[in-house]
């Protein structure tokens, strides 16, 4: 997908560039900065001595060195004043300026911290959000894989009212569907007579016991041969999938982008509109940029042989932003995230 959060360190990813956030000095003196030139090397140290100062808001870029990233991007994020003093616009410029020499520099894949959530004081609450939001709109005119590195839960905050509302509605299906259930099976068993529930409860014979064989005339359904009845059939996800799009009015860039796709992706699915089966995340993730409704994912979900169940937090999650027309997928993403699901897209 060209837009991840993941859980990891940094300075561990094998990208072709990081992005480093440091201060006018370049120093390497705390946070991610001192790791970033810990992990590089010495030669790191000297290389940013050459190139210092750095402006707020700028970005400039340096070999990895030992890292196994080619490049580090370093820029000089903003001090959280209480947001009065052009945090937010620097912030952006940071994000912005990196992802330009990333591109200028032929990478394919860069990662990137939540700068200035740390020692600078950033509210947490904001700054992934933020992040995303820059992200995305650089996105829509560059394919680029780009990496949001969360070192741990204590490095961002998610929305805690969304998060209540979620953990609710996850306990609350969870309790109206066992209900549910037990209410039925114990209905239907209570409906049964005594004698016939003795005669359920018993050993059923193996069905293909003394079963005779199958004939020609038995291969077909109410007299429609095998091969007319498989032609009946729907169509393919695929098929599926650019009916959608074309209903939509939305290119088939704007739409896999906003189902935070990768291109290479969308060519295999339109260079293989018979056999190409998508996974439950990349099929949602459809679903969600064409805002479909829950009974309209269901059946591009079935067009592939996937559904969206009662059982599993992932598919409950997906219900709960449908039900609520809720189709942001990053907002979608970061809930899942939260909650330690895979997240949309591919």
């Amino acid at each position: 997908m060209p837009l991840q959060i993941i859980r990891q360190d940094i300075t561990k990813m094998k990208v072709d560039a990081i992005v480093n956030t440091t201060n006018n000095n370049m120093i390497g003196y705390s946070g991610v900065d001192l790791a970033v030139h810990t992990a590089a090397g010495r030669e790191l140290d000297f290389y940013c001595a050459e190139i210092a100062p750095l402006g707020l808001g700028m970005a400039k870029i340096t070999p990895g060195f030992n890292l196994d990233a080619k490049y580090v991007i370093h820029t000089a994020g903003p001090v959280w004043k209480g947001g009065l003093r052009g945090e937010s616009i620097i912030l952006r410029s940071c994000y912005i300026e990196s992802l330009k020499l990333a591109v200028e520099y032929g990478c394919e894949s860069v990662a990137f911290p939540l700068i200035s959530s740390g020692a600078y004081g950033y509210p947490k609450d904001r700054v992934l959000r933020y992040a995303v939001e820059i992200i995305t709109e650089f996105l829509r005119d560059y394919e680029l894989t780009v990496y949001i590195c969360v070192f741990d839960r204590t490095s961002y905050e998610f929305s805690r009212e969304l998060l209540w509302e979620i953990s609710a509605f996850l306990q609350s299906d969870i309790a109206v569907h066992q209900e549910s259930d037990a209410s039925i099976e114990e209905a239907v068993y209570d409906s049964v007579p005594l004698a016939r529930r003795e005669i359920c409860n018993a050993p059923m014979p193996c069905a293909c016991e003394n079963a005779p064989a199958p004939t020609e005339k038995q291969s077909s359904v109410q007299g429609v041969s095998l091969e007319e009845y498989m032609r009946s059939m729907d169509k393919s996800f695929a098929y599926k999938l650019f009916s959608l799009i074309d209903k939509s009015g939305m290119t088939d860039v704007e739409c896999y982008k906003k189902a935070n796709i990768d291109k290479k992706t969308f060519s295999k699915i339109k260079c293989n509109p018979d056999t190409y089966k998508p996974s439950k995340q990349t099929a949602v993730a459809f679903a969600i940029a064409l805002g479909l409704s829950l009974d309209e994912t269901q059946e591009l979900l079935a067009s592939a042989g996937l559904t969206l169940s009662r059982s599993f937090t992932f598919d409950k999650i997906i219900r709960y932003f449908i039900q609520k027309e809720i189709y942001d997928i990053f907002v979608i993403n970061e809930a899942l995230f939260e909650f330690d699901q895979v997240l949309l897209g591919c």
